[in-house]
């Protein structure tokens, strides 16, 4: 299925192996989006799905907020009416204020920083205080969620390499700023989800954007960011 909604778009490499969005707008973007799926045989540029056990948890995977927290808010507050158990936060929060709006929703977040780093200081003592809620690993985090082993971190290429290891499921990343979900070969023998969420904060990107993600199929979904204009 088709995402027509999300106003930008991409295609598959050569191998079909990777999502690319490309900075285009409008139509363009998923006329190019349908072609690059087309060429690789391919149904949904903005989808990727593999098989894997049903364990039964969606996660939202943002990144990049900076100091944007209703955007941050608005994002996750979109994944829970979507069934959304858990926040994956791939770094660049700046501070505690940011992250006011999405511990309203009560759920589940996991945090890193970035290379942007902000008050960590706040942020542990907002973490110490949240009842559990809130999670504030440092520059990395290694996880279960779902069945699934997780790594987060903000950088890609530190992305890429711990995907390579194949010790993990899904490895998360950010910095970017430009969604990005790939299926890494690994050195065991078989493939590793690397998502890069993009910017949740539409900083110098086409559209502010986050992912939604299936851990029991193990798919994963570039969504726009959808603010109230009421």
């Amino acid at each position: 299925m088709l995402q027509a909604q999300a106003g930008f778009g991409g295609g598959y490499s050569a191998n079909g192996a990777r999502l690319v969005l490309a900075e285009v707008g409008g139509g363009a973007l998923i006329a190019e989006l349908e072609r690059g799926a087309r060429l690789a045989g391919g149904t949904s540029p903005l989808s990727w799905k593999a098989r894997g056990p049903h364990i039964s948890m969606k996660i939202c995977i943002v990144s990049d907020s900076h100091d944007r927290g209703p955007m941050l808010g608005a994002a996750v507050e979109e994944a829970k009416s979507l069934g959304v158990e858990a926040v994956l936060h791939c770094g660049d929060i700046i501070g505690p204020n940011t992250l006011k709006p999405l511990l309203k929703l009560g759920l589940q977040t996991h945090v890193i920083h970035g290379n942007n780093l902000g008050d960590f200081t706040a942020i542990c003592q907002m973490a110490t205080r949240s009842n559990g809620l809130l999670h504030y690993h440092g520059g990395d985090a290694s996880l279960e969620l779902g069945g699934r082993r997780i790594f987060l971190v903000h950088y890609p290429h530190y992305g890429q390499a711990m995907a390579c290891t194949g010790d993990y499921d899904l490895v998360c990343c950010g910095h970017s700023h430009k969604p990005d979900i790939v299926r890494q070969p690994n050195v065991k023998g078989g493939e590793t989800w690397l998502v890069n969420p993009g910017t949740v904060a539409g900083l110098g990107a086409p559209a502010a954007t986050w992912v939604l993600g299936d851990l029991a199929t193990m798919t994963f979904s570039v969504r726009p960011l959808i603010m109230s204009t009421v």
